[in-house]
């Protein structure tokens, strides 16, 4: 496959050529029965200069309808659907050897699941679930590709993340401790990685609005979630799931909009190590920024929730205003 990318010196950094002669760069994406995965994958392939060959993969192709009516005549040509099962070597494997040569020029590890609820009444089982898929899928792909890409010294490995891998969110612990993972486990290849000309980005979104995400939040809503105090029960139903479908509500984002910024850093001749896409949720992590100690952000955090309620809900639809409308980072 093409990709063209090369490592030149340029102002000291690391940054590639990618030429518009050779043959289009193969993106292999997780996760694209819906969401964010099928946005990009569409996007990608609908490239008015076609410089994508898309493998868009889900681990079940029952699913695969909605991205096949969505990809329209873009698919069989630049788009072409795959089973894949992250958390399955053998997945892996077979659809790799579904692609030409087995190279991949791009990877763009996007599968992944939620868990949120307090944590006693979590079951381990369903812990070990979020990070089998989030944070050992990605690096089960991350394997398989690599070898090749080192060989070909070129490539470019995106990873969808989230604001949750740079700040932890209350009943958030086990996903936000998944992307925390990723966060950790990306930063530090991508100081070998550079040798090799293989770029790493992760990507942060904030809040996504997404009919999965809609689902999620009812579903817990009504949940029992055995063996948790009654207090701890209403602090999660009372106080912070309202305060979530305010976030989601004021400061979400589309999938159209988080798969926009996702193009451009595939795209880009200097790919960043992270990329946020959501302007309107700086203000909510500039506070662990701002105290090294991480003192602020926590305190801060407890009070608007556990205290002011009614303080957070005015401040997320502040947020919300005409003054943070900049859905995605400017182009």
């Amino acid at each position: 496959t093409g990709g063209g990318s090369q490592l030149l010196a340029s102002g000291g950094h690391a940054s590639r050529e990618i030429n518009m002669a050779d043959a289009p760069r193969t993106v292999l994406i997780s996760g694209c029965s819906s969401g964010i995965g099928l946005e990009l994958a569409v996007q990608l392939a609908h490239d008015p200069r076609q410089r994508y060959q898309v493998v868009a993969t889900m681990r079940d192709l029952g699913k695969k309808g909605t991205l096949e009516t969505a990809a329209g005549e873009a698919l069989g040509q630049t788009l072409t659907v795959a089973q894949l099962d992250v958390c399955s070597d053998e997945s892996v494997a077979q659809c790799l050897n579904c692609i030409q040569g087995g190279e991949v020029d791009v990877l763009v590890n996007n599968a992944g699941v939620g868990l949120v609820g307090p944590l006693e009444g979590l079951s381990l089982a369903a812990m070990q679930n979020v990070f089998d898929t989030n944070f050992f899928g990605a690096v089960r792909l991350v394997k398989a590709v690599l070898p090749s890409m080192k060989r070909r010294r070129q490539g470019h490995i995106v990873v969808v993340s989230s604001v949750m891998g740079l700040q932890g969110v209350v009943f958030n612990e086990v996903y936000a401790a998944s992307k925390f993972a990723m966060e950790g486990f990306f930063e530090s290849l991508a100081v070998q990685l550079l040798q090799f000309n293989i770029f790493i980005s992760l990507v942060e979104p904030g809040p996504v609005v997404t009919e999965f995400e809609g689902k999620l939040l009812e579903q817990v809503s009504t949940a029992e979630f055995p063996g948790t105090d009654p207090d701890t029960l209403s602090y999660f139903r009372d106080l912070y799931l309202p305060a979530s479908r305010e976030l989601f509500h004021n400061v979400g984002q589309s999938p159209q909009d988080v798969a926009k910024v996702i193009v451009k850093v595939i795209g880009s001749a200097r790919p960043p190590l992270r990329r946020r896409t959501n302007t309107r949720y700086t203000p909510l992590i500039a506070l662990k920024a701002m105290d090294p100690s991480g003192s602020l952000y926590v305190r801060t955090s407890h009070c608007l929730l556990f205290r002011w309620p009614r303080l957070l809900n005015l401040g997320l639809r502040c947020l919300a205003c005409s003054c943070f409308r900049t859905p995605v980072w400017p182009r």
